[in-house]
């Protein structure tokens, strides 16, 4: 399996929460967060460099800064190749 958790939230109680998982053979990160509210999703939109709105594939998540430390451990895993 090449997918591998890496941290959940802190404040987590254990039903439904943020997480983050790495795919080491693809190289991407997995994340679970909350799904971003219209006007946020709005102003990403307004402000992003792409031509067109997100496409209907992609969604806008919201993750908290208490996640920072499992998205860095993520990321430094990703980049020392840790397979």
């Amino acid at each position: 399996m090449t997918i591998r958790f890496v941290g959940i939230d802190p404040e987590t109680d254990e039903d439904g929460c943020p997480t983050v998982w790495v795919d080491s053979e693809a190289g991407d990160l997995l994340v679970q967060s909350y799904t971003a509210d219209e006007e946020t999703t709005s102003d990403c939109n307004s402000t992003s460099p792409a031509r067109s709105p997100k496409p209907q594939e992609e969604t806008i998540i919201r993750i908290p800064q208490r996640m920072i430390p499992a998205l860095r451990r993520a990321c430094d895993e990703l980049d020392s190749g840790v397979r």
